[in-house]
């Protein structure tokens, strides 16, 4: 009888699980910020400063989709600048307060050639990622956004920039 009651104990823990209950369902958030930006662009050598609005929508645990909305319009030597509207995937992983994120982006890209002369609109492809710090549940603090940009399709040729934002995220839902 102790032999049956050793093998019904181990056969219990070895059956042991935990379950998620019935009718849950991981919620879909969406978060929305603004950054400050600074962005080089090898065209003229310049760099340029701007805002940037986002949006994340968190769908599967770990993974999601990002929007943003960058316009370059300050610091314009000889009136250069640019806009990007991009979106694409996004993954994320939590890490205490820190949330460390990775993105990959597609859209569209016009820049403004110096003087007024021409406006090019093309093809953007980028990719980047950043850490975020959770100051409360609901706000969190942009602490750095690196990307980098590739214009395929740019008048003169293959193009390509980088940059750095900082800024906020808020929960909005």
């Amino acid at each position: 009888s102790a032999a049956v009651a050793a093998l019904c104990v181990a056969g219990s823990v070895a059956a042991s699980a935990q379950v998620v209950p019935a009718g849950y369902q991981e919620r879909i958030a969406i978060h929305a910020g603004g950054t400050a930006s600074e962005y080089y662009f090898p065209y003229g050598r310049t760099r340029l400063l701007g805002v940037t609005a986002f949006a994340d929508i968190d769908i599967w645990r770990h993974y999601g989709i990002e929007a943003e909305t960058r316009f370059l319009e300050f610091n314009q030597p000889e009136n250069i600048h640019a806009e990007t509207y991009l979106a694409g995937p996004r993954a994320r992983l939590n890490l205490g307060k820190f949330q460390v994120y990775g993105k990959g982006l597609i859209g569209l890209g016009v820049f403004h050639y110096p003087y007024g002369y021409g406006t090019d609109n093309d093809l953007v492809a980028g990719g980047g990622g950043g850490i975020d710090y959770h100051i409360s549940p609901r706000v969190h603090l942009r602490l750095a956004d690196f990307e980098y940009q590739y214009w395929p399709e740019f008048h003169y040729g293959p193009m390509s920039s980088f940059g750095i934002s900082a800024g906020f995220r808020v929960k909005v839902f």
